[in-house]
C-alpha cells in the first residue's frame, strides 16, 4: 500500500484519538484518527474499533467492507477471517484509522493477502489475532502490538516489584556506621 509520507518529526508520539484505545505501537510514524461520519476509508485502510478494552482491527477491501479476524469470546467462540461491512465491522462502536506513515505492501496484495486468509479459523489471541492478520497484510510481519504490550507486563511489573524490594533490604539490612576505635597502647615492660 502506498502511504503518506512519513511524519517529519519522527521524535513525536503518535496522536492517538481520545477513546481509541489503541495501545500505542512505539513507531513514530503512524497516527491514529476518528473516521468521520460519512467518510469511506482508502482501500488497505487499516481500521480499529474499540472492545472489550482493546482495539478490534479490520482492513477496509472497498464497497463498504471489511476483511478482519472474527471476534473472540473468551478463548471459547473463535469466528474465522470474514468480510463484512463496515456496520457489522463497528457494532455500533466507534472506527478509528490507523494511517500508517511506514512503507506498507501494494495496494492490490494488501487486499490480496486479506481476502487469501477468508474462512481461516486459526484465532490464538497471543500468536494470531486481528491485529497480527492486519500487520501480516500490510507488512509481511504478523505482529501484535497489544499482545506484546500484554506478554510484557507480568515481566516489567516483576522488575519493578524486584528493584523495590532491593531498595527496602539495602535500606533495612544497611550497615550501621563503623565507629573508629582507637586502641590504647599498653606499653609493655
Amino acid at each position: 500500500m502506498t502511504s503518506a509520507s512519513p511524519i517529519k518529526n519522527k521524535s513525536s508520539i503518535p496522536a492517538l484519538e481520545p477513546g481509541s484505545n489503541y495501545i500505542n505501537p512505539n513507531i513514530p510514524c503512524r497516527r491514529v484518527r476518528a473516521l468521520q461520519p460519512g467518510e469511506t476509508p482508502v482501500l488497505g485502510a487499516h481500521l480499529v474499533t474499540p472492545w472489550l478494552g482493546f482495539a478490534h482491527h479490520g482492513l477496509y477491501v472497498g464497497d463498504g467492507k471489511v476483511v478482519h479476524y472474527g471476534a473472540l469470546l473468551y478463548d471459547i467462540v473463535r469466528k474465522p477471517v470474514e468480510e463484512v461491512t463496515l456496520e457489522s465491522f463497528a457494532e455500533g462502536r466507534e472506527i478509528f484509522v490507523v494511517e500508517h506513515g511506514e512503507a506498507c505492501l501494494d495496494i492490490d496484495e494488501v487486499i490480496r493477502r486479506a481476502r487469501s486468509r477468508l474462512g481461516e479459523k486459526h484465532y490464538r489471541l497471543f500468536t494470531n489475532n486481528c491485529e497480527h492478520f492486519v500487520e501480516w497484510c500490510l507488512h509481511d510481519v504478523a505482529r501484535s502490538f497489544q499482545a506484546e504490550t500484554a506478554l510484557a507486563f507480568p515481566r516489567l511489573l516483576g522488575e519493578r516489584i524486584e528493584a523495590a524490594l532491593v531498595r527496602m533490604a539495602r535500606r533495612l539490612f544497611r550497615a550501621p556506621p563503623v565507629a573508629v576505635r582507637q586502641e590504647s597502647r599498653v606499653d609493655k615492660k
